[in-house]
C-alpha cells in the first residue's frame, strides 16, 4: 500500500468522523465532545482587561495614554520612588514578585495632575539608589 493511499484514506476517515460528531452535536443540541473547563475559559464570564504599557530597562517607553496602567518591571526586588506631580508629593511602592522572577509595580494613569510620571529605583538587595530619574509623559 502506498503512502499516498494511506494518507488520503486517513483524511477521508477523519472527515467522516467529524461529520458524525457534527450529527451527534446537532441531535443533542450541544457540542458532543465539549470539555467544560476549556469552554469556561473562553466562553465564561471574563473580567475587564487592563490596558498595560510596560517599562523595563530594555524597553524604556517615554509616553503612555491616559487610562492605561504603567507597569515598571525589573529582574530584582526594588522600591519604586515616584511622583505624578513633579516631585511635589512622592510615593514609595514596593515591587511585587512573580513566579517567573520578574518584579513589578503598577501605576494607574487616570487623574495624573501633571503630564508626566517621574520615577527612580531603590534596589532592596544592595540598598542603593539607581542614581537616575526616568520620565514617562502622559498624553
Amino acid at each position: 500500500m502506498s503512502l499516498i493511499y494511506f494518507s488520503s484514506h486517513s483524511l477521508v476517515l477523519l472527515h467522516r468522523l467529524t461529520y458524525i460528531k457534527l450529527l451527534r452535536s446537532t441531535y443533542d443540541g450541544q457540542v458532543f465532545d465539549l470539555i467544560p473547563e476549556v469552554a469556561n475559559r473562553y466562553l465564561g464570564k471574563r473580567s475587564q482587561c487592563k490596558f498595560l504599557e510596560i517599562w523595563k530597562f530594555n524597553r524604556q517607553i517615554n509616553k503612555i495614554k491616559r487610562g492605561y496602567t504603567l507597569r515598571i518591571q525589573a529582574l530584582v526586588a526594588f522600591l519604586l520612588h515616584w511622583s505624578d506631580d513633579n516631585w511635589q508629593t512622592v510615593k514609595d511602592t514596593p515591587s511585587i514578585s512573580t513566579k517567573l522572577g520578574v518584579y513589578f509595580v503598577d501605576i494607574p494613569v487616570f487623574d495624573t495632575p501633571n503630564n508626566s510620571i517621574i520615577f527612580t529605583f531603590f534596589w532592596i538587595d544592595t540598598h542603593k539608589w539607581e542614581g537616575q530619574n526616568y520620565t514617562v509623559t502622559v498624553g
